[in-house]
């Protein structure tokens, strides 16, 4: 499975951005879950959002009411809704999902994206 980040890019402090994520494979497969996670320099990769299949979600403290993550089981894809950025949201942001296919599963990465945030 092939998941594929993008919409990073250079935002001012109090903007916006919109992250998608797209997944992929040869191979018909479910997704049961998907994530964002963050990493800044010389720092850990954490999880900042998650949902299920069926819509649960999960965020950090640290953005709860800013970002909003969202599913679209048809077209295999996540997206993360960044508003109110702030400068400590600057970081590659990386998707990660969790699928199954008919009689395997696993977790897979995506190349992540840059966000960036000016003060």
């Amino acid at each position: 499975v092939q998941l594929q980040a993008s919409g990073g890019g250079l935002v001012q402090n109090g903007g916006s951005l919109r992250l998608s994520c797209a997944a992929s494979s040869g191979n018909i497969f479910s997704i049961n879950a998907m994530g964002w996670y963050r990493q800044a320099p010389d720092q850990q990769r954490y999880l900042v959002a998650s949902i299920t299949s069926s819509g649960a979600t999960n965020y950090v403290d640290s953005v709860k009411g800013r970002f909003t993550i969202s599913i679209d089981n048809a077209k295999n894809m996540a997206f993360l809704e960044m508003n109110s950025l702030k400068p400590d949201d600057t970081a590659v942001y990386f998707c990660r999902a969790e699928v199954a296919g008919t009689t395997w599963s696993g977790k897979f990465w995506g190349q992540g994206t840059l966000v960036t945030v000016s003060s």
